[in-house]
């Protein structure tokens, strides 16, 4: 099949997958997704391979533009997409089965989380910053009413709030892509071309530095609320929290990534309008976001909302990583996006499972998982102790890159600081953890998973936090070089 092909497979199938489902309306409908899911990550990683292994796909006089950083996100969308939609077949029935949810909000379910998956593969293929633009806030639409699918007030509540806050930082980016416009409308003409990616990266040096400046900030605070970097993260914990598992696995392990794909493109025109300029915010804004979630992880009561403060923790690495920059950094930074992916939506999933079981996200009130349920627990602690950046897994390896880079590019009291609180989240988060998975199982709780399609699902992401942590890929290796290029401003 050519790359057009299976472009419009990719495009066509979340739509298409979604509108069944939301109309058959009943539990038969969770493998009619599971199908639809399956064939978008087929599609997404041919295309992303074909991509990754030749060049650039671009048409439609470059409206569509897939480069080597647009094919990382595509595969990792596709991928954690599909973990979570396996997942889903047994979460969504079990919820359908216990009365939380009646048939009608389930094909409401199923219709949104692949829109959802549409809108952020979207994000990825077109050229336009302002359509790009237009994809971000889509994603924050469809998520919302996500976040919302529960109907409690602590649900609506929630959504509402992550709307406001993501409708205000999506105006920030928006006013930022205006001055990107203002930036080169003297060398560009007033063209929609002008807004193409392509086409500013290649005159990015010539662009006016002065509103190429205020754009950056405006998009970094814009987009980076929708990333969840602090000050502007306090939606993510809510969100997180009230939304079913798979899709709080979906958020955190790919849509936080795309709207900071969002801050990479302009920070790639940027950086080599200013010279080197604007990485000095991304370190800003990334050790803040770090040092931010180590009080309330240190004094966490609920799961999930522990695991979203953990989220803010690594968009921030990630943003530190890039911020130091040079190749070691780069290659850190962009690891690190593909590490937490994986690891977080596999500890969203498992925290579905305890959560089921226990009928309860307090930590006071979950004791004994490995215990009660034997596959989940331990998955839940291999993914904790991954989550917090001990070795031999991936985590660990990302961060240890970041950490040689910044003592590399001189950034020695950031990177001390940065060291510091990791050592005190990784504390904070396995104490919990670690009086979760041991000690007794409630009375009368029968030992077992309660579904195999949801601990199934649960395998396909372990698979990597183990293997990335002993072993990098060569391809991988590859994939993330190339990347590289592109922020670097290698044409």
């Amino acid at each position: 099949m050519t790359l057009m092909d299976w472009f419009w497979i990719l495009m066509l199938t979340p739509l298409i997958t979604g509108f069944i489902a939301w109309r058959i309306k009943t539990p038969s409908c969770a493998w009619v997704q599971a199908a639809g899911a399956a064939l978008t990550l087929m599609a997404g990683l041919a295309l992303a391979f074909q991509v990754l292994s030749q060049s650039a796909l671009t048409f439609w006089d470059g409206f569509i533009y897939i480069d080597a950083l647009g094919a990382f996100n595509i595969g990792l969308v596709v991928f954690v997409g599909f973990t979570a939609s396996l997942y889903s077949i047994g979460y969504m029935n079990y919820e359908l089965a216990e009365g939380i949810i009646n048939e009608r909000q389930l094909g409401q379910f199923y219709l949104l989380f692949h829109l959802f998956i549409f809108s952020m593969v979207a994000v990825s293929v077109v050229n336009s910053v302002g359509l790009m633009w237009v994809g971000i806030e889509l994603t924050t639409i469809v998520s919302a009413l996500l976040v919302g699918l529960y109907k409690r007030e602590t649900a609506l509540e929630a959504a509402w709030k992550y709307l406001i806050m993501g409708s205000v930082g999506i105006s920030f980016a928006l006013i930022g892509i205006i001055f990107i416009y203002l930036s080169g409308v003297n060398l560009l003409g007033e063209n929609p071309a002008a807004l193409n990616w392509t086409v500013l990266q290649h005159v990015s040096e010539d662009l006016n530095p002065r509103w190429i400046l205020t754009a950056f900030v405006f998009v970094l605070v814009g987009f980076g609320t929708k990333a969840g970097l602090a000050p502007m993260h306090f939606w993510l914990p809510d969100a997180h929290s009230q939304a079913p598992s798979p899709v709080s696995a979906v958020l955190s392990g790919v849509m936080l990534n795309t709207a900071l794909y969002g801050v990479l493109r302009i920070y790639a025109i940027a950086n080599s309008t200013l010279h080197g300029q604007a990485a000095q915010y991304l370190i800003f804004f990334g050790i803040l976001s770090i040092a931010i979630t180590v009080p309330f992880i240190l004094v966490q009561h609920d799961l999930k909302r522990m695991l979203a403060y953990s989220s803010v923790e690594h968009i921030g690495i990630i943003t530190l990583g890039v911020g130091i920059g040079g190749p070691l950094g780069l290659y850190g930074a962009l690891l690190h996006m593909f590490n937490h992916s994986m690891a977080k939506s596999m500890m969203f999933l498992a925290a579905g499972n305890i959560n089921q079981k226990y009928h309860s996200k307090q930590i006071e009130r979950i004791s004994g998982v490995l215990k009660s349920l034997p596959i989940t627990g331990v998955i839940f602690l291999v993914g904790t102790f991954a989550i917090a950046g001990a070795p031999p897994f991936n985590i660990f390896i990302s961060e240890f890159t970041i950490m040689m880079a910044g003592f590399k590019a001189g950034h020695i009291a950031v990177t001390v600081l940065f060291i510091s609180l990791v050592v005190l989240i990784f504390a904070g988060m396995v104490q919990y953890v670690i009086k979760m998975a041991f000690g007794q199982a409630p009375a009368r709780m029968v030992s077992g998973e309660i579904n195999v399609c949801s601990t199934i699902a649960l395998f396909l992401p372990l698979v990597l936090v183990l293997s990335c942590g002993l072993y990098v890929h060569p391809f991988l290796s590859e994939v993330i070089y190339k990347v590289s290029a592109i922020l670097q401003g290698v044409h």
